[in-house]
């Protein structure tokens, strides 16, 4: 999904720019000045910008701060959105708060509403913003307090953004430009206007004195080291709702703790979600990434390489667990082959194939540098399809006959691990078996290492498109603040992939479940994560995760539902 920040100084011709690039197919303007009676040229200015507006165009206006994040966070897929612009809602918000005169602590929190409702908006998006940088700041603490808070406003949203573009002088240049355009998103790049637009909206406010203040604003977080393959930084779930999330959980009608892990749950998925209390889960979604396995080959699984196209088949079908599971849970079930080794799968799920099975990584790479990048791709785009469709909860599958010797490889490279101490019975092997498995993943493990330091190189050598397509799909579900439940073995080999391309990620990751397979206990070591569920499962498919996804949405609907002591009239605890 395209969203586009638009910068600009005084009479850039910014606001002009914005609106060719939202098309003109019908869009959503929401204006962001507010009228006043008592000056006539400034109501005039703005008139002038209505008239230009495309008939088909829908208007809100004006818009008040609290107003726009709700209204983002309840757009649906279509009609493009244009914002214009962040220096008017800034002024305003700062108004309303009091945020002129001393800490503006209240302002800010309202800033962080935003950028997340901008990160989480689920239509295309343009959004246009003075750039401060350009233009004078009057002498003045209120100056200089508008310059920084809208400094660091701009610089947290241009985070949230795919394409950022400054206009000088009415000539538009392209400062980040990440995104493609998908269902609703605003059209392609215009060409610069012909003329610069009158721009009438981006003069630093007068108002009342108040202290200077030159700290960077707490919601732009620090910028993490850039990606490998590409992705953008991570933010935190919410802090401030988090230590909301726990004071509410001390004031329900229960001891403090009393529910154990479900309260921490609870508070998890609020700071996700970045509101307490916490909505309860409309769309869980398991993605299930389907792959063969060259190394499959040396006789490391119990089951033939024909059985991954056969289970394909049966979970379109409905007739496997983690389908009977999703319908307990709630929840629906995707199938996406990447690498079956198949002529032939059904059109739903090849729609991001990359190839039929992958190298034997005991002697050869898995994927060729092309594939590794298509793989990673297919992974942050379905991440992406499912976040801008509603899925508010997501788990990844696997399906792959030998894939827990390439899980393996890669828990021992990233862990330090030896291959006896990470080889499992996947399908049910014997001693035999087990014998040939750890000789391919010692000789794997060889050519894994010496790459080991770099995520990409290391999917290339011994994961495969399925491990790989779930790894960015892992990471690219916590760029997009979206909650997932990990799996077994093979989701956890990913997910240690997916931390070293978006570091940061495992913030918005939750254990379903400790799998059988020995690698998965050293995974969570890793991560640093406390499973859910111990039932000794080790099938894969997602079954685990999706076992706990009536635990999380107990959690919820307990922090969300029930009473506290005020509403319920019972007496809290006594006091010492």
């Amino acid at each position: 999904m395209r969203r586009t920040l638009v910068l600009g100084g005084a009479r850039s011709g910014k606001s002009g720019y914005a609106e060719k690039l939202a098309g003109a197919a019908p869009a959503v303007y929401v204006a962001t000045a507010r009228q006043d009676p008592g000056d006539p040229e400034w109501t005039a200015r703005i008139l002038r910008h209505v008239a230009r507006r495309p008939a088909s165009w829908s208007t809100v206006e004006p818009v008040e701060p609290g107003g726009l994040v709700e209204l983002l966070r309840a757009a649906e897929p279509g009609s493009p959105i244009l914002v214009d612009d962040l220096g008017n809602w800034l002024t305003g918000l700062l108004d309303d708060t009091g945020g002129w005169d001393g800490e503006p602590t209240a302002a800010r929190a309202e800033c962080q509403r935003l950028v997340d409702a901008i990160g989480g908006c689920r239509t295309g998006l343009v959004i246009v913003s003075p750039e401060v940088g350009l233009g004078v700041v009057p002498d003045t603490p209120a100056g200089r307090r508008f310059r920084d808070e809208l400094g660091a406003l701009n610089a947290a949203v241009a985070d949230r953004c795919t394409d950022v573009v400054l206009l000088v002088a009415g000539v538009p240049m392209t400062l980040r430009s990440q995104g493609e355009p998908g269902g609703g998103a605003v059209a392609d790049e215009p060409d610069a206007p012909e003329e610069t637009v009158e721009d009438t909206r981006d003069e630093a406010p007068a108002a009342p004195m108040g202290p200077h203040f030159g700290a960077v604003s707490p919601y732009l977080q620090a910028p993490e080291p850039a990606s490998p393959a590409g992705f953008a930084s991570v933010t935190r779930p919410d802090e401030s709702v988090r230590a909301a999330a726990r004071e509410r959980q001390d004031r329900l009608t229960k001891p403090a703790g009393s529910l154990g892990r479900l309260e921490e749950l609870g508070v998890w998925v609020a700071a996700c979600q970045g509101q307490c209390p916490p909505l309860p889960f409309s769309r869980p979604r398991i993605v299930i990434f389907a792959g063969d396995h060259g190394i499959a080959a040396r006789g490391v699984s119990a089951y033939p390489s024909e059985v991954t196209a056969q289970m394909v088949t049966n979970f379109l079908a409905g007739g496997a667990a983690i389908n009977v599971l999703a319908e307990t849970a709630g929840a629906t079930v995707r199938v996406v082959d990447m690498s079956v080794d198949a002529a032939e799968t059904p059109d739903v799920a090849g729609k991001f194939k990359v190839r039929r099975g992958s190298g034997s990584i005991d002697t050869e790479d898995a994927l060729t540098a092309d594939e590794v990048a298509a793989a990673i791709a297919a992974g942050k785009a379905i991440a992406d399809e499912e976040v801008d469709a509603g899925a508010d909860l997501l788990v990844a599958g696997d399906m792959g006959i030998g894939n827990t010797t390439p899980a393996a490889v890669l828990i021992a490279a990233l862990t330090g691990a030896e291959p006896v101490a990470v080889v499992g019975r996947g399908t049910g092997i014997d001693d035999r078996t087990w014998m040939r498995k750890t000789a391919a993943i010692r000789d794997a493990l060889r050519r894994a290492r010496p790459v080991s330091a770099d995520p990409v190189a290391l999917l290339r050598t011994v994961a495969g498109a399925d491990i790989t397509a779930m790894a960015a799909f892992l990471a690219q579900a916590a760029v997009r603040r979206t909650p997932v439940i990990l799996d077994g073995v093979i989701c956890g080999a990913a997910a240690l992939v997916a931390a070293e391309l978006a570091p940061g990620a495992s913030d918005w990751w939750v254990a379903g479940h400790r799998s059988a397979e020995p690698a998965h206990t050293l995974v969570l070591e890793q991560l640093d994560l406390k499973p859910l569920l111990e039932f000794d499962m080790r099938l894969g498919e997602g079954s685990g995760a999706a076992a706990a996804i009536p635990l999380l949405s107990a959690a919820v609907r307990i922090l969300a539902e029930m009473a506290t002591f005020t509403d319920a009239g019972v007496s809290g605890p006594a006091e010492e």
